[in-house]
């Protein structure tokens, strides 16, 4: 998710009101082979949540694939745009955002096969000259680290090296300016440098940019005939417009619609929901799809995570790239998704239940949908009897609440390579936490264990979202982990005021 200033308001404001979508029809594809046109309730009633919250959030278009008991449903709901009023299809394009990460590292996973790669080298055996802001890092870290998200540099750099072959490569040589913030393998925190590293690598051990080498590894050989890298690839496609919410309403903002080539391994490819679902389907290790790896390659990107942590839900760690979700009754959930401005989705598949579900959404407020659909376990209970871990929220004295409190401050690198900060000011209050910004309350944080939170609605209402905090050697509250970025904790008063009124752009 975009952890901008105004995305940390939409994802804690579900209650805030916008005017609602005209009402429009769902707009089902002819069944495919294995398809049935007979949708049973609990299909119908994913339908219905899908157009309800299209017209709470306003959000024109959804793309839903959904796989569930051996058969495939692929549905449209909406409109590409407001402007237009073309309806989204099941081969409508979106950009995927952060799911994008699972690509590069599945491509990388058939180099490794190959033996061109191994995922515990260091990275300099494929990057002889490799460097971070800690040197001892750089001469350390492994392939792994980089997919498991537990190199430990900052991870939101997103500076634009612009639109040439070498994008890339200078976005790489310019990772001396990412600061390291914590002990390498260490500590999950999302990592969208980390993944430009290991686009990188493929670049270099293929002689290939990026964006070939992945389809010629994974997009063409899986038959994912509406999955691209560039706009200009788009002719004769349903392309979903990007829309801003202005005024409570949606509206087309074609300004979010560029993204920097240097990002294109993180957060870079447009598909649709028909490609998306043949993706999970391929992971969850269906045998009517090509094999571009084999069992124990891809199994292998679900098992072994690093460590554990939070990014919307819990998390017992990453495995290569994936997420990996712990739940009530065992069985993992092996998730994704991913965000960039005017383009929100969620993916998520059960290997032991054989069940996937992926929506993309046009909207800046999309997330408020996938949060309901992908962080709360509505879908999970509805298609797979899975619940999340209980977190029953408990009042605590003022005593225990006081090392918590503090001003947390998250930075990233932007398009236009300069710093930004983002600061959350931290009071207790009732027995709870609360977080703001510029003296508004945005969320309350409810503690259901000892450090792990649930994120609320400043009026107590669920936003669907987990956090925690994380300690330091020394045993001292030393971070806040929201979104799966870390927020430095700094004593209350210690922060000057100029990182208070900038905003994050993230994948």
């Amino acid at each position: 998710m975009s952890l901008t200033r105004r995305t940390v308001l939409k994802s804690a404001a579900a209650a805030v009101p916008v005017a609602a979508l005209p009402s429009l029809p769902a707009s089902a594809l002819p069944a495919p082979a294995g398809t049935t046109t007979r949708e049973p309730v609990a299909i119908g009633r994913l339908a219905d949540k899908i157009e309800a919250g299209m017209a709470k959030y306003a959000i024109p278009g959804v793309g839903l694939g959904l796989w569930h008991r051996g058969r495939e449903y692929v549905r449209g709901f909406g409109v590409t745009s407001v402007d237009t009023n073309e309806p989204v299809s099941g081969d409508t394009v979106f950009r995927i955002g952060s799911t994008t990460k699972t690509f590069t590292a599945t491509v990388l996973m058939r180099l490794v096969e190959r033996g061109r790669v191994s995922l515990d080298r260091p990275v300099r055996a494929y990057l002889p000259d490799f460097e971070t802001a800690d040197p001892s890092v750089a001469a350390r870290v492994t392939v792994r680290q980089l997919l498991n998200h537990t190199a430990g540099w900052q991870g939101d750099y997103l500076e634009d090296y612009g639109e040439g072959d070498d994008a890339l490569a200078n976005y790489v040589a310019g990772m001396t300016k990412v600061p390291q913030l914590t002990p390498l393998g260490k500590v999950f925190a999302y990592n969208n440098a980390s993944l430009g590293v290991a686009g990188r690598i493929i670049e270099v051990v293929t002689g290939k940019p990026y964006e070939i080498a992945a389809r010629e590894l994974v997009v063409d050989p899986l038959g994912l005939y509406h999955s691209r890298f560039f706009r200009s690839e788009l002719g004769g496609f349903s392309v979903a417009a990007s829309h801003n919410i202005v005024d409570g309403k949606a509206v087309v903002e074609p300004s979010f619609d560029a993204i920097p080539r240097s990002l294109q391994s993180i957060g870079g490819l447009m598909s649709s929901a028909r490609d998306q679902l043949r993706y999970a389907r391929y992971h969850l290790g269906h045998r009517d799809l090509p094999r571009l790896l084999s069992d124990r390659s891809r199994l292998a990107m679900q098992s072994h995570p690093g460590p554990g942590g939070t990014l919307f839900v819990e998390l017992n760690g990453v495995g290569v790239s994936w997420m990996l979700r712990p739940t009530a009754q065992g069985p993992t959930v092996v998730q994704h998704g991913g965000d960039w401005s005017g383009q929100h989705s969620g993916f998520l598949f059960v290997p032991k239940r054989d069940f996937a579900i992926t929506l993309l959404t046009n909207s800046e407020s999309g997330p408020l949908l996938v949060a309901e659909l992908f962080a709360d376990d509505w879908a999970l209970q509805e298609f797979a009897g899975l619940n999340n871990l209980p977190a029953v929220p408990r009042e605590l004295p003022p005593r225990r609440l006081a090392e918590y409190e503090g001003t947390y401050v998250s930075q990233q690198i932007g398009v236009d390579g300069k710093p930004a900060d983002l600061a959350l000011d931290v009071t207790a209050d009732k027995g709870q936490l609360v977080a703001g910004a510029g003296g508004e309350p945005l969320l309350r944080l409810a503690f259901y264990r000892k450090d792990y939170v649930l994120a609320l609605n400043p009026d107590g209402t669920s936003t669907h979202i987990r956090a925690n905090f994380v300690r330091g050697t020394a045993g001292q509250v030393e971070w806040f982990r929201y979104g799966g970025r870390l927020f430095r904790h700094h004593p209350t008063g210690t922060v000057p005021a100029t990182a208070r009124a900038a905003n994050l752009r993230l994948l």
